[in-house]
């Protein structure tokens, strides 16, 4: 049984992939082939590319009906559904918001009220007009903008999971940066793949005073593991890319209802046999706490989740799970 680990750089984070298999050099080729269809995907979904189909979408619904490709209307089809389902707190149209704090590219800053005002009018899926027969999108209104940053990079990790199902691949293990993952099968030596969740109270400490934290804080930093057989798994916290203004630190997950970083939790984690979905709903339920829980539910078998919450549990957290099993001494 041979092994290749392959690794590219898409979407503003690095992607690595891991393949069990027989034949080295087969295993190799689709590995790129699936690395390839993420920096396809990146080239197609991009914000931040003007040569982007996003790019070119944002630049002329407000004034046109734009025809776009199957795939990517059914990707923004499914984002309008979890929009709905996540009662708007899961929102591709969060671009004039990210923008009017800074976070678009840029450092952080705190909006006037009138600027996040005008700002929360351009946001929300009412706006746009998704044409079935004619596979088009419209904008309700000019500044509309959309940002799949918070369904892409799933999106991309599915796509990129069914490529290697198609070329026979039945062990593999691709994931992108920290935060999304995708399990296609199961390792050589085990009946699932393994990825452990960090306590909240570590991550915490470890971004806001890396050299606090202690080699023997650092081995017991899981909160648990969870096992994956074709599934993807996302999980979505409060820190990472936030910002400092006058001795307050704003996150960088925006709430899309009220304009503002979210509070709703400090860490989300959601597995289902859709990356996609697992990274449009690691969002919502990070912004509505466990108050999502059961918008998650609502989306079939196959679906577990995890949410911390600050309170007066071990550590500062309360817990709530739907699927997954914690520690008797967390929970």
């Amino acid at each position: 049984m041979n092994t290749v680990t392959l690794a590219r750089h898409a979407m503003a984070t690095r992607f690595e992939i891991v393949l069990h298999g027989e034949d080295e050099t087969a295993l190799r080729a689709v590995g790129e082939e699936a690395l390839d269809e993420i920096e396809r995907l990146d080239a197609q979904l991009s914000f931040y590319n003007p040569h982007s189909q996003i790019s070119r979408l944002n630049a002329r619904a407000a004034r046109e009906a734009v025809q776009i490709e199957p795939r990517l209307f059914s990707l923004l089809k499914r984002a309008g559904e979890l929009h709905a389902e996540f009662g708007g707190a899961f929102d591709i149209t969060i671009a004039p918001l990210m923008k009017v704090w800074g976070l678009a590219g840029g450092t952080g800053r705190v909006p006037t009220d009138e600027e996040l005002e005008a700002a929360l009018a351009k946001v929300g899926m009412r706006h746009v007009l998704l044409d079935e027969t004619c596979r088009t999108v419209r904008f309700a209104r000019p500044g509309v903008l959309l940002d799949l940053g918070a369904i892409g990079k799933g999106y991309a990790l599915e796509e990129a999971a069914e490529l290697l199902r198609d070329a026979e691949i039945e062990s593999a293990f691709i994931h992108g940066g920290t935060s999304t993952a995708y399990a296609v099968g199961a390792p050589p030596d085990a009946e699932a793949w393994k990825v452990a969740i960090e306590h909240p109270r570590f991550s915490e400490r470890a971004m806001l005073d890396p050299a606090s934290v202690t080699e023997e804080e650092r081995a017991q930093s899981t909160l648990t593991t969870l096992a994956l057989r074709d599934e993807g798994i996302s999980v979505s916290a409060i820190w990472g890319k936030g910002f400092q203004s006058q001795d307050r630190t704003y996150g960088h997950v925006l709430d899309p209802r009220a304009g503002r970083p979210t509070e709703g939790a400090a860490l989300a984690a959601v597995t289902s046999p859709s990356a996609t979905d697992t990274d449009a709903m690691a969002t919502g339920l990070l912004t509505l706490g466990s108050a999502g829980m059961a918008a998650v539910e609502r989306q079939g078998a196959g679906i577990r989740a995890l949410v911390a919450e600050r309170g007066e549990g071990p550590g500062g957290f309360a817990f709530h799970t739907f699927g997954i099993s914690l520690p008797r001494d967390i929970v």
